[in-house]
């Protein structure tokens, strides 16, 4: 993988591996600028099947994402990913892939109206965040937790104004989110207040409810920007 060629580089290969990551994103700014806005960004595995409940589960919730004018944003893959971009699809929207290249293929899926493949995990996963104004996050494993462990840093932090981020399915959850009251919480790992950067849900609308309402929340401080989103 170009990430792992990177840092087993030597150093008259280094230069080269900068500007591909570079030119890597640059492409993902300009396809970003190209997006409507607003956008979410959804998260959730890729090996799950039509039949799983997550998987009809982001598909309402992209549906009603996109019937509230908001585009729809996930990794471009199988499972969840698809899922979302097939239900914005369904509902009149504009569906978004950023894929990744992996030892085992993950081919996009066949919802997008626009697919961008990326060699680098960190110029992706910059995307999503530029892209959005919130994350939905369904069930899934390693992918799906680091990227919602990076949000919350991002949001921690101060380096992105806070967005919404919102769990899916709170059976799934309930176990991480238990460890983050005992021990992160409770050994003062983390202040109160993060906690109230979570909204968990098992509803689709509240879900859309909850990004859009950040969203206008956001526009009331920035009066130039683009036209209200509709919750559905």
């Amino acid at each position: 993988m170009e990430d792992r060629r990177l840092l087993e580089a030597e150093e008259h290969a280094e230069r080269l591996h900068v500007k591909r990551i570079a030119d890597e994103f640059f492409q993902g700014f300009e396809t970003v600028a190209e997006i409507a806005k607003p956008a979410v960004t959804i998260f959730g595995s890729a090996r799950v099947r039509e039949d799983h409940p997550a998987y009809m589960a982001a598909v309402e919730t992209g549906k009603r994402f996109a019937h509230a004018g908001l585009t729809v944003v996930t990794g471009g893959g199988p499972g969840v990913m698809e899922a979302a971009n097939r239900g914005a699809k369904e509902g009149g929207g504009l569906s978004v892939g950023f894929n990744i290249e992996l030892p085992h293929e993950q081919g996009s899926n066949a919802y997008l109206d626009v697919n961008l493949t990326f060699r680098h995990f960190y110029a992706r996963k910059t995307m999503f965040v530029k892209a959005a104004e919130g994350f939905v996050i369904f069930p899934g494993g390693f992918g799906t937790l680091d990227e919602f462990f990076e949000a919350l840093t991002l949001i921690q932090t101060g380096k992105v104004l806070h967005f919404p981020v919102v769990l899916f399915d709170s059976e799934y959850w309930r176990g991480l989110l238990a460890w983050i009251r005992d021990p992160l919480l409770a050994q003062r790992m983390i202040s109160p207040k993060d906690l109230d950067l979570l909204v968990v849900t098992d509803d689709p609308a509240e879900a859309v409810a909850t990004v859009v309402a950040g969203y206008e929340r956001r526009l009331a401080e920035t009066p130039s920007a683009p036209a209200k989103a509709d919750a559905q």
